[in-house]
């Protein structure tokens, strides 16, 4: 197998939707009594979460794809250097894009990196909580 149908074949296994970061988080939400709608098509950027009785829009971003850490991920980048930096830097272009038609709509985002996720489920799950608390 070459590399380019290796990275292909990993590629397929990227989901864009109930990511384990996402069933992580939605389930604490969930346990706190929160509810809300996944993946809400309804609004720009498809919120992973939307707690629509807050107006509370929540992202967790992969940090490759969303740019995390962007500068140091750029030194890592080999194969396809100039193809990578324009789709991530066009990703967190249209994450700012999101952000600002949210925010105008009235609505709060939060983005959480998947790693603090399911490092640190309580404490995202706090920020949310105490953003629902904010919005009442």
């Amino acid at each position: 197998m070459t590399s380019k149908e290796n990275i292909s074949r990993q590629m397929k296994k990227i989901r864009s939707k109930d990511t384990k970061p996402e069933l992580i988080l939605r389930s604490s939400l969930w346990k706190h009594g929160v509810r809300y709608r996944k993946n809400f098509s309804s609004l720009p950027g498809k919120p992973d979460i939307a707690i629509t009785k807050y107006k509370i829009a929540v992202f967790v971003d992969g940090e490759f794809w969303h740019g995390y850490d962007f500068e140091e991920q750029k030194k890592r980048l080999h194969h396809n250097r100039e193809k990578w930096i324009a789709k991530i830097t066009r990703n967190m272009a249209r994450d700012a894009e999101v952000n600002q038609q949210l925010t105008e709509m009235g609505w709060k985002v939060l983005r959480f990196p998947s790693k603090e996720v399911i490092k640190e489920t309580e404490k995202v799950t706090s920020v949310i909580l105490e953003a629902i608390k904010n919005n009442t």
